[in-house]
């Protein structure tokens, strides 16, 4: 039962792999029809980017989070230190 699917499976794919004309896909189409009134301005290729503002440092970030990470150790152990047992 298996074997028989999978023969006709294969059939229909190379059936349709080898048809003479192909449909766009539906993207293509809507595409084609924007560009047919109003075309796209050429782009060079690898078009230059957007200047990038600079990034603060990473160094502060990470100081930022280190920093945190050391006030929150501080404060858990000064709580369990002053808990009554």
């Amino acid at each position: 039962m298996y074997e028989r699917d999978d023969d006709e499976r294969e059939f229909d794919l190379r059936w349709a792999d080898g048809a003479e004309h192909k449909e766009p896909s539906a993207r293509a189409r809507m595409l084609a029809a924007r560009w047919k009134e109003n075309p796209p301005a050429p782009q060079p290729f690898r078009a230059a980017a957007d200047p990038v503002k600079p990034r603060r440092s990473s160094w502060i970030s990470t100081a930022v989070v280190l920093g945190s990470v050391v006030a929150i150790i501080l404060l858990l152990g000064y709580i369990n230190f002053r808990a009554p047992y």
